[in-house]
């Protein structure tokens, strides 16, 4: 197992919670890559910390399925497969389409006006090629779309795939050619909403989803002719 990742360090961050978001970013910065073992006396070294934190980020990881238990072998990385991707994307196109929908009808000025902060902070974070930082913003700029639908159990539920579109778009922001045009369907989705032009604005939203499959498919088959590569 690669030792080399960043070690998160806040004093105020509860210790399970600290050794878990070290672990849960290291994966997904690709810090530790997939089939990569997690040893926990290894981990737990490093990090400086006993072997309980460790095992219950382990466990936590494997519920998001960012880890997977292997028989005889532990705990290890999980890749990304095509299955996982298509399965989440075919929840959250539906989903998402259907929070647009309600916001569309529902969205205030002062949404708008939130929506288009969350996009400059989209851009900065760009500009500063700091991966996690745009994944998060990205996740913000959705959310606000999300909480303007003003239904509380749709909300919920794209909470609840939240965990599992991170890593996706971890991977869709490591596509440097990918974030101009998320830049620019970011902004056709505001004036969209502006204009209450919902039939234009699914578009984009099915547009901006697919986009996002397709890179990352790309990205999928690259690692699987490279593995090939390594075995030959």
């Amino acid at each position: 197992m690669s030792s080399d990742f960043t070690v998160i360090i806040n004093e105020y961050m509860p210790l399970r919670e600290l050794v878990f978001t070290t672990l849960r970013q290291a994966i997904l910065k690709g810090e530790i890559q997939p089939g990569e073992r997690l040893m926990e006396i290894q981990l737990a070294e490093k990090m400086g910390v006993s072997r309980t934190p460790i095992r219950e980020a382990i466990r936590k990881l494997a519920n998001e399925g960012l880890v997977t238990m292997i028989p005889r072998k532990g705990a290890v990385v999980a890749g990304i497969s095509e299955k996982m991707l298509m399965d989440v994307l075919q929840v959250r196109m539906t989903l998402e389409k259907m929070a647009y929908e309600c916001a569309f009808r529902c969205i205030n000025d002062e949404q708008i006006e939130e929506l288009k902060e969350a996009e400059k902070e989209f851009e900065e974070a760009v500009k500063s090629n700091d991966l996690v930082k745009i994944a998060e913003v990205d996740e913000k700029f959705h959310f606000i779309i999300y909480n303007a639908a003003q239904n509380d159990k749709l909300k919920e539920i794209l909470a609840n795939l939240r965990e599992n579109m991170y890593r996706y778009r971890m991977e869709y922001a490591k596509n440097k050619e990918s974030r101009d045009q998320l830049i620019k369907e970011h902004n056709q989705m505001i004036e969209t909403l502006i204009k209450r032009d919902s039939i234009e604005g699914l578009k984009i939203v099915e547009e901006h989803i697919r986009n996002q499959e397709k890179v990352i498919l790309e990205k999928i088959e690259e690692d699987a002719r490279n593995n090939q590569v390594k075995r030959k």
